[in-house]
């Protein structure tokens, strides 16, 4: 491993909620701070729409080594002193197989604005957190994230096998490709996304020199995953973060039969549970997730193998953190007061994996909300690949008009109660799009079960907190382990 991990890793959450800011802080405090790698490149055109005010973006496309893209970035997207109130927010194009090279360089761009934010100011290590089930973005993404020196590149949601040499490829600028999945097209066609740097680069035909490959730890509910990925990747992972169900954000689904609790949760049993023992068999360092934010949860962690623990909650409501102040002081008092509740949706994602849902007033966690809003699909992070009759590749998405997707070949029972997360996540850090009727996307919180346990890093008469509170209580603990 080029770059020592250290033991606390900050969850990449939501699309934006774990920004650059909130990483810088915990890197500067000698953690690993990571940024979330979701939807960057619409975060970056919509920065940049609400004017900049404070300048960071527009500082750091000044250090961005593609001059000419940042220019036709500015051009395209920079509206000094932000654009009218009550205006859309212009988006990019959306992400295809084929590639959009629009889409391209903002995920270029993106990706190395917060990461070469998150990096200023210090020389520790920075890391970002990818969904695979989020393809099309993804070798341009890492991309512009290896040209802001990342150090840590994190991806669940998904099986990445051929992350690891896309990685190899790209640290070369070399052409990289990748497997997408396309409904429909049997085992007998396979599809791929194609990245060549060399198409972006801006070198008047003189090579680049090599980029920092950074380490790649994938995150896995499973003995038998981690193996997979081990061996099909020859080995060539740093690690992994093992995470459990209770986390926030995407959970995998359940090994076992398919049930329900009775208030319509999915149901986790023993085989649920990922063997530890087979995992330090493999001789990689691993990171425990999922209500391992607390000093007995660190300790527990370290006490079985772990190198340390991923933590996502307790972050994602510092001060620090990117979601809307308004939405993380209620969630504060919620879980103060002992009203906090997390709902594990089995059918809220477009992805048809279990998400979190916090129930909070207003958001897209009340049925009476989500019935007002009007289905849309003008993001697109969740498409999904299908094969038209005619062997052409379209996309569609079981959280856009009922029947659109039923056009597409969909089925009516698999849009029931889909939320666009597209949308909603983004208006989770204070950027929701206005809709035609003139109201605004609505947000929909996702946290983990260990919420409720808030309270442990501050308090009702101080309920403000920040990661440093965080990090001192975590470690304090280990000052107090008991001895043998």
């Amino acid at each position: 491993m080029s770059v020592k991990i250290p033991m606390i890793i900050q969850g990449g959450m939501g699309a934006g909620v774990s920004g650059w800011f909130l990483a810088q802080t915990v890197s500067k405090l000698g953690q690993l701070g990571v940024v979330a790698g979701t939807a960057l490149d619409e975060i970056l055109a919509r920065r940049l729409q609400d004017g900049d005010p404070d300048g960071h973006i527009r500082r750091a496309l000044n250090r961005f080594p593609l001059n000419a893209m940042a220019q036709r970035i500015l051009d395209n997207y920079y509206i000094p002193g932000g654009k009218p109130r009550g205006t859309r927010y212009r988006t990019r194009g959306m992400h295809t197989i084929d590639g959009n090279r629009d889409a391209h360089e903002m995920c270029i761009a993106g990706n190395f604005v917060e990461v070469y934010l998150a990096r200023e100011g210090h020389d520790h290590p920075v890391g970002i957190n990818y969904l695979e089930k989020i393809q099309y973005p993804h070798l341009a993404s890492i991309y512009g994230a290896m040209l802001a020196g990342v150090s840590v590149i994190i991806m669940g949601a998904g099986i990445p096998i051929e992350i690891p040499a896309a990685i190899e490829a790209l640290s070369e600028h070399h052409a990289a490709s990748y497997a997408v999945h396309v409904a429909g097209c049997g085992d007998n066609r396979s599809f791929r996304l194609q990245f060549d740097p060399c198409e972006y680069l801006e070198t008047n035909g003189t090579a680049p020199p090599p980029l920092t490959k950074p380490a790649f730890l994938p995150i896995i509910s499973s003995e038998t995953l981690a193996k997979v990925l081990y061996r099909k990747t020859d080995g060539k992972l740093d690690g992994f973060i093992i995470e459990g169900n209770s986390a926030g954000g995407h959970n995998a689904p359940p090994r076992g039969a398919s049930q329900l609790t009775a208030d319509g949760q999915p149901v986790y049993g023993p085989r649920d549970v990922t063997g530890v023992k087979i995992i330090r068999s493999l001789g990689l360092p691993f990171w425990m997730a999922g209500s391992y934010g607390s000093p007995q949860g660190l300790r527990a962690a370290l006490d079985m193998g772990a190198a340390g623990i991923q933590v996502g909650t307790a972050f994602a409501l510092c001060r620090e953190s990117c979601l809307a102040p308004t939405v993380r002081k209620e969630l504060i008092k919620k879980a103060l007061t002992g009203s906090s509740h997390v709902f594990t949706d089995p059918v809220a994602s477009p992805t048809g994996f279990p998400f979190k849902v916090v129930a909070l007033e207003g958001s897209l966690s009340e049925q009476a909300v989500y019935d007002c809003r009007r289905r849309t699909c003008d993001l697109g992070f969740l498409r999904e690949a299908y094969l038209k009759p005619d062997g052409r590749i379209g996309y569609r998405c079981p959280a856009e008009p009922e029947q659109a997707f039923i056009a597409k070949g969909g089925r009516i029972e698999n849009t029931v109660a889909r939320k666009c997360l597209c949308n909603a996540l983004i208006a989770n850090i204070d950027m929701p799009q206005l809709l035609t009727n003139g109201t605004r996307e609505k947000y929909l919180v996702t946290l983990g079960d260990d919420w409720h346990n808030i309270g442990r890093f501050c308090t009702p008469d101080q309920p403000e907190y920040g990661a440093e509170d965080v990090i001192h209580v975590l470690l304090e603990g280990l000052n107090h382990r008991p001895t043998a």
